[in-house]
């Protein structure tokens, strides 16, 4: 098993979009701590095993964030269960983490599970509309990571941007409003500059869709964290 607990930096890959192989091979040799795969919608089984496959000649760590029922494969080091605390509707918070338990809890490792505390704050992003999200407040994002942390002592908080550059006062009062659970910053981070900032209050920036738009400054972003 690896030490998750020094990671800083993750690429996330998305199933339902492409990226070279070469691309990949550069992403998975870049020094970042793990590779990511997850997305919001068209995630197949398909799809996930192709980029696992692509993934797995490298010796990166490969996270699985689950999306759906459908696309769990093994094979992966880690799985990621999002729990969406903003969501208006209990179902992406323990609902449906509930029935794949009923489907698959008597297979599962739990040693290679980890729950992430989910605060989406992108109100244009697929993720938000598809979770039925409501915009929190500052203070009401304050209280879902106190939330995550002391009563329901989730490993991780995802404060998820989803594609946009988020508010970076608030990554750092998050950031200290946490003692163990460690935070997670999502979206629109796009070149190293960005990557340093948010890393100054993020116990582990993300970087994704920037792979897809102009990967060469993506793959900066890993040495920029941590230098």
């Amino acid at each position: 098993m690896y030490n998750i607990d020094n990671w800083k930096h993750i690429f996330k890959l998305d199933p339902a979009k492409e990226l070279s192989d070469e691309i990949i091979g550069a992403v998975c040799e870049s020094g970042t701590d793990a590779i990511l795969v997850g997305g919001t919608d068209n995630i197949t089984l398909d799809g996930v095993l192709h980029l696992l496959s692509a993934v797995r000649k490298y010796t990166v760590p490969v996270i699985l964030e689950i999306s759906n029922m459908e696309s769990i494969t093994p094979g992966f080091d880690y799985y990621f269960v999002p729990m969406v605390l903003n969501s208006k509707e209990k179902k992406w918070s323990m609902d449906i983490q509930h029935e794949a338990i009923m489907e698959y809890g008597n297979m599962i490792n739990w040693q290679e599970v980890f729950a992430e505390g989910y605060c989406i704050m992108n109100e244009e992003s697929k993720v938000f509309q598809w979770t039925d999200c409501k915009l929190p407040t500052q203070d009401e994002v304050i209280a879902y990571a106190q939330l995550a942390e002391n009563l329901l002592h989730l490993p991780f908080f995802y404060l998820e941007y989803s594609g946009t550059y988020g508010d970076e006062q608030l990554v750092r009062r998050v950031s200290q409003s946490l003692n163990q659970t460690k935070l997670i910053y999502g979206g629109g981070i796009t070149n190293k500059e960005q990557a340093e900032k948010m890393a100054e209050y993020a116990d582990i920036i993300v970087v994704g869709n920037a792979l897809y738009d102009n990967p060469k400054e993506a793959l900066k972003t890993v040495q920029a964290v941590k230098k």
